[in-house]
């Protein structure tokens, strides 16, 4: 089970990022995860929203750059040791994390990790066979 994530391209300059969260938030889009990567001239916004395709479709309709990638949501408790223990289950199978972000949940004491691993099956199944839980966007929201 993936979670899609949409990525987009953003010009680093003042202002940019002020209009790409008003275009969303005045189009009802929903944003549960977020997290900016930066470079000098430009950065990629990863996030996880509800509507996935009336996102897509505003973003590429406002001219941004963006694409579609799954992930995976796993749920870990919200609690010291609960994050190495997901590396520890990926590395243990030779999975390798490219990236990840976290983000809390409304349920206390608990929190989701999003992974964006080297080889899906992979890691699904090393999870799966740990009895970690992965989640969809619907449990997300």
């Amino acid at each position: 089970m993936t979670v899609k994530q949409i990525s987009v391209f953003l010009e680093n300059k003042p202002g940019k990022l002020a209009a790409f969260t008003k275009l969303l938030s005045d189009n009802g889009i929903d944003i549960r995860a977020i997290n900016i990567a930066e470079a000098s001239d430009f950065g990629i916004i990863r996030m996880i929203v509800k509507d996935i395709y009336n996102a897509t479709t505003l973003l590429k309709d406002a001219n941004y750059i963006c694409s579609v990638t799954d992930v995976l949501a796993v749920e870990v408790k919200d609690e010291p040791g609960a994050l190495s223990s997901l590396i520890a289950v990926l590395g243990d199978k030779d999975v390798n994390v490219e990236y990840m972000y976290a983000l809390t949940n409304r349920i206390k004491g608990v929190a989701y990790m999003i992974i964006r691993p080297n080889d899906q099956a992979k890691a699904i199944a090393a999870l799966e066979g740990s009895g970690m839980k992965i989640v969809s966007t619907e449990q997300l929201f």
